[in-house]
């Protein structure tokens, strides 16, 4: 299957007036390379029978879009119609016709069939990061768990008498029915890992994955010191994080409580794992992860992830403006 050209300009486009607001987003174009990722989504529509497709490129920047905005599919489609921006952001010609809200559906969905979102996020980070946005050397870890209520949550009785909740969820300490986004993040906010687990899954289950770690005989080759709530605290993981990298907090006991100095230092810690926590309240307050929005794990997996990677550029965007005003105020 061949993918449309949507990207030659037509006498529409030459008749736009330029304006400011038309630009905002054209800082993305500066952090990331979107020719490595075109590479990595080049294997999509690969047959060679149908009708020309749209771009994948195209088509992932609009899932991006539709995070950053917080549209539901057919909205989507609507803005992209009537919005100069983001027909600018995605490279889309005045003379173009509209992706369909079930195309993007569909294609949502095949970058979860085909396992590339795991890919993508770990890709855009590296861009981030060889644009100097996010700091590797000597980064360290934040590990912590959010919940997110499901779609359908209550037992209710639909029309054929079957309960309807979600039955791919489950209860968090029996307060709330949904799933749970495992995160690891940097000092500034960035998600460099992440996982997604029905509610009643442990937090600290998914503490190897979230590090992904080497295992070195009984210890964890980790790229720097972790921070992590007490739920993570266990001789397991204190074993395999060794006492320079382990920065978890420290767990009273029954008839054991905490020392003056594992409180203070529990103070310390505390002051850097909270930039976890600000990061879930960024993507609860605007971009609905709050709310699951879909039926299914698989699915609201797929949408978390791309909550991840528009986060981070999001905030590559916001830095690589605050890192320009500084240069031109050096000038």
């Amino acid at each position: 299957m061949s993918w449309k050209n949507t990207e030659q300009n037509s006498f529409a486009d030459s008749l736009v007036v330029q304006h400011k607001s038309l630009s905002e987003l054209d800082d993305v174009h500066n952090i990331i390379n979107w020719s490595e990722i075109e590479q990595t989504l080049s294997n999509l529509y690969s047959s060679r029978l149908g009708a020309p497709s749209y771009p994948p490129l195209m088509m992932f920047k609009i899932l991006i879009l539709q995070v950053w905005y917080g549209l539901n599919d057919e909205a989507l489609e609507k803005q992209i119609a009537r919005d100069l921006m983001f027909r600018r952001f995605i490279d889309l010609s005045l003379s173009e016709n509209v992706p369909d809200h079930s195309s993007i559906w569909r294609f949502r969905q095949l970058l979860n069939t085909e396992k590339l979102l795991e890919p993508l996020l770990k890709q855009i980070n590296n861009h981030l990061e060889q644009n100097s946005i996010i700091v590797s050397l000597g980064s360290i870890n934040i590990i912590d768990a959010t919940v997110t209520e499901a779609k359908q949550s209550r037992k209710r009785k639909g029309k054929d008498g079957n309960n309807i909740q979600d039955k791919e969820a489950g209860y968090n300490l029996k307060t709330t029915y949904g799933y749970k986004m495992h995160a690891n993040t940097d000092e500034d906010g960035f998600v460099k890992k992440m996982t997604y687990t029905p509610g009643n899954v442990h937090d600290s289950k998914e503490f190897d994955k979230l590090l992904g770690s080497e295992k070195t005989k009984d210890k964890l080759k980790t790229c720097g010191e972790v921070y992590a709530d007490s739920a993570y605290a266990n001789k397991n993981n204190n074993e395999k994080l060794g006492k320079h990298n382990n920065k978890i907090l420290h767990r009273a006991y029954r008839n054991t409580p905490l020392t003056d100095q594992q409180k203070q230092e529990n103070k310390q810690r505390s002051s850097i794992r909270y930039i976890v926590e600000r990061t879930f309240g960024l993507l609860k307050l605007h971009h609905g992860l709050a709310k699951a929005r879909y039926l299914g794990l698989e699915r609201n997996k797929t949408r978390v992830q791309l909550i991840a990677m528009s986060h981070n550029l999001k905030t590559g965007m916001n830095i690589f403006k605050q890192m320009q005003d500084l240069k031109d105020c050096c000038v």
